[in-house]
């Protein structure tokens, strides 16, 4: 349920991985292969190379109590039962479908935001997020404008007079590699609101400008897909990649992961899940990704 809760708006996205505990390898493979005119003493002796990152998964826990009798109460005026029997009415299985989505819900909120602090209580406290590892690889000039996967764009200066034209410098700043896939260009629902406005205005009512809402950047022949998300929002960042790049890892199997009821008290249950969940980039280089941000010295 929680892995389900992300589905509708986030993983048509992005990559699912499933079968993760703690870390897996994952990366992009480089190097080069060409055909040339026929020479039995030519050899090409250039390795190909893999530019390793890990995809970490991080174990989580939580444990909530609630009084299945208190819910039923609240709608049909009386209690059920108690003891052992409380764990399987069906008020107690609306209640855990309930508290598992809104552990999706929590997941999905903090996508981007989430910073890991393993003496945190909360969902934001679990993983880092991809504006999180943006950050990180940002100070450590592994993102930067020299290698090509950064563009000093201030996000935060884009409004309904500039969207377009800024939304487009961004997409061709792209390396020809990263232009040529299908893309989505993540960014904030207030950004995606601008830039249909400012779509409006410039273009008027040109023979190809039929409808308001617009989902592609300008120029980009449909080819990158502007992805506005409420789970974004706030972001210093925008990201343009490709759904293979931007992984989410979970288990989804074996006996580490559980969901559980156990009776607490006579009238209270107490509801149990485990999890482990990340995400990543598979690659940074600048033929997979572009971080529009503001550059600071």
């Amino acid at each position: 349920m929680p892995v389900m809760s992300l589905r509708e708006d986030f993983l048509q996205y992005v990559t699912l991985r499933t079968g993760i505990r703690y870390a897996e390898q994952v990366g992009q493979m480089s190097g080069s292969a060409e055909i040339g005119p026929y020479n039995e003493d030519r050899v090409d002796d250039d390795d190909v190379k893999i530019t390793p990152r890990t995809l970490y998964t991080y174990f989580g826990s939580l444990q909530k109590k609630f009084s299945p009798n208190s819910v039923y109460q609240s709608i049909y005026g009386s209690a059920i039962t108690k003891g052992e029997g409380l764990k399987t009415t069906e008020i107690t299985r609306q209640v855990l479908n309930f508290l598992s989505a809104k552990v999706g819900e929590a997941l999905y909120d903090h996508q981007w935001d989430a910073k890991r602090n393993a003496e945190g209580t909360k969902t934001v406290d679990l993983f880092d997020g991809f504006d999180t590892i943006t950050e990180k690889e940002i100070t450590a000039k592994t993102i930067s404008v020299a290698n090509g996967n950064m563009v000093n764009v201030d996000p935060s200066t884009i409004n309904s007079t500039n969207a377009v034209e800024v939304l487009k410098t961004i997409y061709r700043a792209a390396d020809p590699h990263l232009r040529r896939l299908k893309t989505q260009m993540f960014v904030t629902p207030s950004i995606y609101d601008a830039y249909c406005d400012d779509y409006k205005t410039t273009t008027g009512a040109i023979p190809y400008n039929t409808q308001f809402k617009q989902t592609f950047v300008e120029g980009s022949e449909n080819r990158c897909e502007i992805v506005p998300l409420s789970n974004k929002a706030g972001s210093k960042y925008i990201h343009l990649t490709t759904k293979q790049n931007m992984l989410v890892g979970v288990c989804q199997e074996g006996d580490d992961e559980s969901v559980a009821v156990e009776k607490h008290e006579a009238f209270r249950l107490l509801f149990v899940m485990t999890m482990f969940y990340g995400v990543e980039f598979e690659t940074i280089s600048k033929e997979r990704l572009l971080v529009a941000g503001k550059v600071t010295a």
